[in-house]
């Protein structure tokens, strides 16, 4: 996929995830909502949008429909491996407006485990080499397509 500007996942995901629809739908997923129906009255979507973006994730690899009746025929949607990898993303979006937009948080995640854990959940960005905690300050941009650097496009 080429896009304009500087070449980056980031915007290659916006391509999938950019319209507030489509992250919804991925919330509802992750909440226990697979039917559409459900998914459309708790995000407040237009019909013909979800349907679009539902059709756009599942394109993606995000999500899969599974069959849920024959007879009409009715599907359910689940997220994939990909798709539940935005578990991070989604929750980094949720404590963000918990911080900047929220008296009261609307939804508290909970960390629950067969363990007995059963806490409000306290993520952090943790480096899987080092076992730290990493702070913004604290990462270095690499940049590593030809012709880039972190101002923009170098002269040839």
């Amino acid at each position: 996929m080429t896009l304009p500007g500087r070449p980056c996942s980031i915007a290659a995901a916006l391509q999938i995830l950019g319209e507030k629809w489509a992250l919804l739908a991925v919330r509802e997923l992750f909440y226990g909502n697979h039917r559409f129906d459900a998914i459309v009255r708790n995000t407040g979507a237009p019909r013909d949008r979800l349907t679009a973006r539902l059709r756009a994730l599942e394109e993606a690899g995000v999500v899969e429909r599974r069959p849920y009746s024959e007879r009409p025929p009715r599907f359910e949607y689940h997220l994939t491996e990909a798709g539940r990898d935005l578990a991070p993303l989604t929750q980094s979006l949720l404590a963000w407006g918990d911080r900047w937009l929220s008296a009261e948080p609307p939804v508290v995640l909970r960390h629950h485990t067969a363990e007995h854990h059963d806490h409000p959940l306290d993520a952090a960005w943790t480096c899987r080499t080092c076992g730290e905690e990493v702070r913004s300050p604290d990462v270095a941009i690499d940049i590593r397509t030809p012709g880039w650097d972190r101002q923009g496009p170098t002269p040839d």
